[in-house]
């Protein structure tokens, strides 16, 4: 096993638990105010809404999705991630968040989306032609044409994967950072 796919496979395990950790941290280094908070719903309400939105279409591991936000980005789901996250630091007011999360998403989830493109290229034929006509992160702004046009969002498949967890998640972010501004001044 290479360094590279040994680093994915740990990336890919650690990227949550990770997650939890990263939290504790933001909401100590955290310097909100109630303008950085409001401003950095630009982008978490639309990185939420993304997520919700891309888990409705994937069939993980069923099929290769290439309908609705798949037809932008192949990711939709990590662009979500990281739209949310970077508006939490925006909201937190704090450089040293910023650029840890760039760090961590540079090691943690450049390598996870390789390894799921070597995992969805060996499982999926059409993979490299859909690879080929979207990006891997950043959206094409009209839907990609593929061979599978057919497909739309389905409220079963979104609650399978629980991304209401994502929203939750948010509005707990927020009312710690409320917290904060409110009892703990600095």
């Amino acid at each position: 096993m290479s360094e590279r796919t040994r680093w994915q496979k740990i990336a890919r395990r650690i990227r949550v638990p990770l997650g939890f950790v990263f939290a504790a941290v933001f909401l100590w280094l955290a310097r909100p105010t109630w303008q950085t908070m409001a401003e950095s719903l630009v982008l978490v309400v639309p990185g939420v809404w993304l997520r919700a939105y891309a888990s409705g279409y994937v069939k993980k591991n069923a099929e290769l999705t290439r309908t609705g936000p798949y037809a932008h980005t192949r990711n939709p789901l990590y662009l979500g991630s990281m739209m949310i996250a970077f508006g939490f630091a925006i909201a937190a007011w704090s450089w040293i968040i910023l650029v840890a999360l760039a760090i961590l998403f540079a090691a943690i989830y450049l390598p996870t989306i390789r390894s799921e493109e070597a995992y969805l290229r060996e499982h999926f034929a059409g993979f490299d032609a859909y690879a080929g006509q979207v990006p891997r992160l950043l959206p094409r702004l009209t839907a990609a044409k593929t061979a599978e046009a057919a497909g739309s969002f389905s409220r079963e498949l979104y609650m399978k994967h629980r991304e209401y967890n994502a929203g939750i998640g948010a509005i707990a972010l927020y009312a710690a950072l409320a917290a904060r501004l409110l009892f703990l001044k600095r």
